[in-house]
């Protein structure tokens, strides 16, 4: 599983012109699963995230997970995260899973971050999505598992 995680002071996903994912203060997750992930895999990037420290304490250190912020988080699917790019000039993306293991794999992760109690919000998968954001920092990092 590969995540790319954005601290963000408001972040949205759009699908047909409706927005159907919304949150203020918190993490986007851009997610692309690979064809060996799993659950116990979706569950540990899950707590990672929930427990990942990118919000700033008092002193101006990166201290602060989003439930010590109270903040929220919004997952979106990007199977483009795990394209094969170290070749040629287009990407190859046989190094992603197929919608068979992604689709569960995805709710599965999207569930086990509501199980730390975040609404999660998500983008819908497979969908040509637009995807806005503020990033706060700007704060990005890569997350694997």
């Amino acid at each position: 599983m590969i995540a790319v995680i954005q601290r963000v002071s408001q972040a949205s996903v759009t699908v047909n012109h409706h927005v159907i994912g919304k949150i203020d203060r918190g993490i986007l997750v851009l997610l692309a699963i690979e064809p060996d992930d799993n659950e116990t895999k979706a569950k540990r990037l899950a707590q990672r995230i929930a427990g990942y420290r990118i919000f700033e304490d008092d002193a101006g250190k990166m201290n602060l997970n989003v439930s010590d912020i109270d903040g929220e988080i919004l997952v979106v699917s990007q199977f483009t995260l795990a394209a094969d790019t170290r070749s040629g000039m287009r990407p190859s993306f046989t190094s992603a899973a197929k919608s068979e293991i992604s689709i569960p794999l995805y709710n599965y992760f999207c569930l086990q971050l509501r199980g730390h109690g975040f609404a999660v919000p998500t983008g819908e998968f497979g969908a040509d999505m637009k995807v806005a954001l503020v990033n706060d920092g700007p704060v990005t990092f890569t997350l694997t598992c």
